[in-house]
């Protein structure tokens, strides 16, 4: 009565579980292959190891059916099914003891030997007394036959056949009086016959046909599964094709969309150099010239040569005269100050407000093909952190990831976007502007970030650059964000001296110091660089607490005593001394010393006791850090305890157009030393550059009899993608408009393209010393911020963001000028004090 089930459960199971698998792996790939074809190696490990799995189960099944079917042979072997038997394990069956003792009342009962098979064969199909004529039974001599030959093989103890009525009369008339021995004692047994055994008339024909059957329905079961995993994996084959073929075709519109879009922006490019105010005069073989110029991307390559003999070629026939210092920057020809009311936006592409003084000065004709140039760099660094990382705070361009190791960590505080924001909208690309303006609207916020951020970088990047989009925008979203993060960073102010600590958690507000930094001291170049995003913010939104923050550390500078006139690196807030002695224009000092003039600057050249603090700090470093070489080339170098270590940081390169700044913004005795120094300095920084096979200059570089400009020391030699060598040219250019700047910051371009450009991003190097450099895999953030920023200024026009209307912080985004600009904004009416001490 089993046969059915018995055979029909192993097989469905087996089939079930292939079913399960094959379903299982169609799914997993369409899947795969729909959201990231990166997974597909992964899954398919997962399925393989499925898959051996479900294989073991598989063979772990088949050896039971195995072990089964070898308790049946001997059975088989002798034409009995399985359906015919019912087998126990011990041989008191109590059928069979009550039967053979009414068989054998006298015959003393054998001992049963243990572990043998008791077999009764169960008679069905019928109620006793049938007498169907056609009825079709197994001969009873076949049957006691085949019990005889299990019992003499010793697997059997003994064979039950369960008495009956009499079948028919012509079947009791034939009854024999046949006897067999079932054990193995002499006592014969009793006359059998096959109605007193077969009392439910067994119809041995229907059970062929149900075995035939049974035979037959498991292999129409494989075939139908197997028609339906061929079905399902068609059906499968055809959605993956069809995924496949739907993002063909959406990369397709892609890339036909972008070309669409960098034509446009051609277009656009070449309408705007045609209708240019200063192109409108020229002839037309000028323009014919100028036209190709924009055009020799499309045709052949040109050297480097050539595009200088036509640039200069362009400049000598326009009759440009070199601009005096005192009239780049002054204020006697600002225009009138406006309210935050009256002020427009800045068009996107076109930063600037020209007035007659910027007009007379902005002479020189924009670079339009290596600007172009910048702008593509641009593109491709910021859409590939869109792709890879973000949110995030900075790309990582080879692992495709991003990059978790910043300063600003894995918290997802978008450093990328905000810093380079400013960047977008200079260059005109309006669509990636308004990304990130959209995230900065729904995204960025402190008030869940439980993270010790440093308040320096903190400042220069995230207030910085939304005062500078406010600015840009007059949006007052940048104005609450901007006023937001200054809240955060204000519990790191609250010291006995008044000079904050580097570190604090924007959550719980507690603040601390750097355990390096002598003796748990504050650094110069971070206390001392918080200047212009403080006063600025206290004008914009009428809290004056901002600006008395940062006027306060100013008065501490300023009535302590400086040795020989120079400040360390290293200041206690605690107690107010001076750490170790410790002085650099370079890493750890640098900054301080730019935002002592560029307050001035900021102020309308109104704060005087910024620029008296600026002179005497600058006067005292050409007198006691600033060197120059045996081969003529000058660096200002690190001072420790008095020692000269003939050592200039890369970060000390900003200081070139420093020197010359302060040369241009006020005539005085110290006015020509100042640009000496200043061009002195950024020449060997350049030096530093074209000494390196890479063209790129390492991260420090020493003097000494052995190299001039050179790293000498292994962790000297990388090279993170810094800006303050192009800010120097940069700054440089504005003011002396001489070709070499220009030529120097293309020269860059070109070794940044070759050596620092990957397919998904701009890396670092870690040796610029070697022919072929190890990328370092970080793209940072200030290279959209600052790096491209001014390389893109250097071949501008003069009057795109001229330098008498806007001071670049230390991160490059440019605050307007008060007085001199109308985008200053300023707040008409003072607002209360923010409750944040």
């Amino acid at each position: 009565m089993c046969s059915r089930k018995c055979f029909r459960m192993p097989t469905l199971i087996i089939c079930g579980v292939v079913l399960t698998i094959v379903l299982v792996c169609i799914t997993g790939i369409t899947l795969t292959n729909s959201i990231n074809i990166s997974n597909i190696v992964k899954l398919r490990e997962k399925v393989a190891s499925d898959s051996a799995a479900a294989n073991g189960g598989h063979q772990a099944a088949q050896t039971r059916a195995a072990l089964v079917e070898q308790q049946y042979s001997t059975l088989q072997t002798h034409h009995l099914s399985k359906s015919d038997l019912n087998y126990i394990s011990a041989a008191t069956h109590p059928k069979n003891l009550q039967r053979l003792l009414a068989a054998q009342p006298t015959a003393p009962q054998p001992t049963q030997q243990p572990n043998k098979i008791v077999i009764e064969i169960g008679l069905r199909g019928s109620s006793v007394g049938h007498t169907d004529d056609n009825l079709n039974v197994m001969p009873l001599p076949h049957m006691l036959q085949a019990a005889q030959a299990l019992i003499e093989e010793g697997n059997v103890d003994s064979i039950s056949l369960p008495a009956a009525a009499a079948l028919k009369a012509t079947t009791t008339t034939t009854r024999a009086t046949t006897t067999t021995t079932t054990t193995t004692t002499t006592t014969a047994a009793p006359p059998i016959s096959i109605a007193d055994h077969n009392p439910a008339v067994i119809e041995f024909d229907r059970r062929e046909h149900v075995k035939q059957t049974s035979k037959t329905t498991p292999l129409l079961l494989i075939g139908g599964i197997g028609f339906v995993i061929v079905l399902v994996a068609i059906t499968g084959v055809t959605l993956i094709n069809n995924i496949n073929l739907s993002n063909i075709i959406r990369l397709n519109e892609k890339v036909a969309s972008d070309s669409v879009s960098a034509n446009d922006n051609q277009i656009k490019e070449l309408n705007y150099v045609n209708n240019h105010p200063k192109n409108l005069q020229q002839s037309p073989q000028q323009s014919q010239q100028l036209n190709d110029t924009l055009n020799a991307e499309s045709g052949e390559a040109r050297s480097l040569e050539q595009i200088r003999q036509e640039m200069s070629s362009l400049h000598s026939d326009v009759n440009v005269a070199e601009p005096k210092l005192s009239a780049v920057i002054s204020q006697s020809h600002a225009p009138k100050a406006q309210t935050l009311d009256e002020a427009p936006a800045l068009p996107f592409g076109f930063v600037s407000h020209t007035n007659g003084s910027a007009s007379a000065s902005a002479s020189n004709l924009i670079d339009y093909s290596k600007r172009a140039q910048i702008v593509k760099m641009m593109e491709h660094a910021w859409h590939n952190y869109k792709l890879y990382a973000w949110g995030k705070n900075e790309l990582r361009p080879l692992s495709q990831r991003p990059h978790s190791g910043s300063i600003f960590g894995s918290y997802d505080l978008g450093a990328t976007i905000v810093d380079g924001l400013d960047t977008l909208y200079i260059m005109g690309l309006e669509k990636e502007y308004k990304e990130g303006r959209d995230w900065i609207e729904r995204k960025f916020s402190l008030d869940n970030i439980s993270a010790e951020l440093s308040v320096f970088e903190t400042n220069i990047r995230f207030v910085g650059g939304m005062l500078t989009l406010y600015a840009f925008t007059g949006d007052p979203l940048y104005k609450e964000k901007a006023q937001h993060i200054a809240d955060k960073l204000l519990p790191a102010f609250q010291t006995p001296t008044g000079i904050p600590y580097a570190l604090v958690n924007t959550k719980t507000g507690v603040a601390k110091n750097y355990g390096w930094a002598s003796g748990g001291s504050s650094i110069l170049s971070e206390f001392g660089t918080l200047h212009l995003e403080f006063a600025y913010l206290s004008d914009i939104t009428g809290n004056p607490l901002y600006r008395e923050r940062v006027q306060t550390i100013r008065q501490v500078l300023k009535e302590m005593e400086k040795p020989k006139g120079l400040y360390p690196n290293f200041l206690n807030p605690k107690t107010g001394k001076w750490g170790q002695l410790h002085m650099s224009l370079g890493a750890l000092g640098d900054s301080y010393y730019e935002y002592l003039l560029k307050a001035w600057l900021q102020s309308g050249q109104t704060d005087e006791e910024a620029r008296e603090m600026y002179d005497e700090a600058m006067l005292a470093i050409i007198d006691k850090m600033v060197r120059t070489s045996p081969n003529g080339l000058t660096y200002v170098s690190d001072l420790k305890f008095d020692r000269l270590e003939h050592k200039m940081d890369h970060l000390a390169c900003f200081s070139g157009g420093l020197f010359a700044l302060g040369a241009a913004t006020r005539q005085s005795e110290h006015t020509d030393k100042y640009m000496e120094v200043g061009k002195g300095i950024t020449n060997t920084c350049h030096e530093s550059y074209i000494r390196a096979p890479t063209q790129l200059g390492p991260e420090a570089f020493r003097f000494s009899d052995a190299a001039e400009a050179r790293a000498l020391r292994s962790q000297e030699k990388y090279y993170i993608l810094r800006p303050e060598t192009f800010e120097s040219y940069f700054v440089l250019w504005r003011l002396t408009h001489d070709q070499k700047y220009r030529d120097w910051g293309w020269d860059a371009v070109q070794a940044l393209e070759k050596y620092c450009r990957t397919p998904h991003g701009y890396c670092g190097l870690r040796n610029v010393y070697q022919q072929d450099p190890q990328k370092d895999d970080v793209q940072q953030s200030f290279f959209l911020a600052e790096t491209l920023k001014y390389l893109y200024l250097l071949f501008s026009d003069d009057s795109v963001l001229p330098l008498d209307e806007w001071v670049f912080n230390t991160e490059a985004h440019p605050l307007p000028i008060k007085g001199a600009n109308i985008y200053y904004r300023q707040a008409p009416a003072a607002q209360p004090a923010s409750n944040v001490s």
